[in-house]
Parts: C-alpha cells; structure tokens; sequence
C-alpha cells in the first residue's frame, strides 16, 4: 500500500509532531481533536517548528509554507473516513485509546491501517477492540519527533506482514529509522528508560543528592545528552507514572513501582513542561 492521506487524533505534543513530520514527506494530514485550543495550540506550534527550521537553513520557507498547507484541522472524527493510515496519539490511558480506537474504526473502511503512538499500552487487546484486527500496529515515536530519529514499530499478535510492511516503508519515507519491536510492556524503549527515570526519583525523593546533580552524573558521567529528570519534565510526569503503572500492573514485579515523588507531584498538578513545573521550573 502507498500511503498518502494519514490522520492523526491528537492534537498535543506527540500529534502535532508526528504531523508536521508526515507533511513535511509530502503527505496529506487530517489532524483531529476535540478541542479547538489544542488545535490551535498544534497550528502554532508546527508553524514555530517549520519556522525554525527555515531558520537554520534545513528547509525553505516555501516547502515550510507547503508543509503546513497539507494539514487540515478539525474537531471531528469524521474528517478521518478517507486516510489509508490513522495514528491515535492521545493520552496514555487504556479507556481513552480503546473508546477512540473503536471511533476511529466505525468511521474509517477496513482496509485503513489503525496505529497508536502509545508508550506502553498493549497493542494486542487494542487491535482485539476493532473489527480486522491485522491493520492495527505500534508506531511509537520518540519526543520531539521533527527531532528524535526512532520509530518503534510494535506488531500486535494479530498484526499481519502487510501491515507491517506499509508502517516499515512509511518509517522509512519520514526519514525516520524504524525498529521491530514485539508486543510487550514499554515495550523495548520505555521498558529500559523509565525504570532508570524512576529510580532517578528515587534519588531525589531519598535526598542522596539534587535534581541538578542528579542530571549533572547522567550527563557528564553518563554522556546522556538530557538528565532524566529534565527528560521527565519534556516527556510529562503523568505520562512517566502512567507508564510505570503499566509495567507495574502487566508484569506483576515490585522493581517497577513508582516512586512516591513522582505520585505526589503528578497529584499536585506539577507535572513538567506542560504545567511549566516539575523537577524543575519553567515559568519563563
């Protein structure tokens, strides 16, 4: 399958991404949210993102502006019924993803390859959700996608190799480098990376040293480009914990129960960039 239309649901910070990446291969995007504010929201973040580029001399200010004219933005679902490819990037929460899955498939044929950006959910009970199961699959992008060059390509038990070919090739025309990955929980990229950000916490929460100095020992000694608890704070604190609750409940072992700080803070609305507080402070 030549893929050309794609939607994406989900006009937060992973969508948005993921559609500027998708227009900018040329493709058509039918990007969809509920809300018009983050929809307006996403519109002035990809054209902030575009205008940099433009700036640093890696694309032109005409392939910018057609970029952004191959997005459409709408509140409806509907909007969706004639993309080969929807990618469902909302919040990473199983009740949310599964009602939308199930949205997306009554409004789409049964040809539409169905594929979520999730971080950790199963992709083998979401692809049990929606009628012709083999189209649905795993394409989880690293954050901030223009940036990040990963696309974790996850087969759900049903996902058949055409599918898995179409998403493989359409990595590939994104630019991006795409990596095989079974059904399993965090699957290989969050399944190493939060239990390290967790125990980062740890550290803190048990005042063995400051969020600065724990950064400072990954980055410096670890030659990590970002701290974890800065990379915490970009990826949201709500995200990290819904994460560890994923692992914690899926693979029944205590190594992965979320450290209490990132609980309290999560409870407390503090949840990093988004909130502009977290470990650290983003007022500015």
């Amino acid at each position: 399958m030549q893929i050309q239309h794609i939607g994406v649901v989900g006009a937060g910070q992973m969508g948005s991404g993921i559609a500027q990446v998708c227009a900018q291969a040329g493709l058509t995007v039918t990007l969809v949210d509920v809300h018009q504010a983050a929809l307006s929201r996403a519109r002035d973040t990809i054209a902030r993102s575009l205008a940099r580029l433009v700036k640093k001399g890696a694309l032109t200010q005409a392939d910018a502006d057609a970029s952004q004219a191959r997005i459409a933005y709408h509140d409806a679902p509907t909007e969706l019924a004639h993309c080969q490819l929807v990618i469902e990037a909302a919040t990473e929460n199983w009740e949310i993803k599964a009602q939308l899955f199930a949205r997306i498939a009554s409004v789409v044929n049964e040809q539409t390859i169905l594929a979520s950006n999730t971080s950790s959910i199963s992709l083998t009970r979401l692809a049990a959700r929606v009628p012709a199961a083999h189209r649905v699959i795993g394409m989880h992008f690293m954050n901030p996608v223009p940036v990040m060059p990963l696309v974790e390509i996850i087969r759900a038990r049903q996902t058949d190799d055409a599918t898995f070919a179409a998403i493989r090739a359409l990595s590939e025309r994104l630019g991006k480098t795409p990596v095989s990955v079974n059904d399993a929980p965090g699957f290989v990229s969050n399944r190493v990376l939060m239990p390290m950000i967790n125990e980062a916490i740890f550290c803190l929460h048990e005042g063995i040293a400051s969020a600065g100095d724990i950064d400072a020992v990954m980055k410096l000694g670890m030659n990590h480009p970002i701290g974890p608890l800065a990379l915490a704070d970009l990826i949201g604190l709500d995200t990290c914990l819904a994460i560890m609750d994923v692992l914690y409940h899926e693979l029944r072992d205590s190594k992965y129960r979320a450290c209490p700080l990132l609980v309290q803070m999560v409870d407390a609305g503090q949840l990093g960039r988004k909130t502009a507080k977290g470990f650290y402070g983003y007022e500015s």
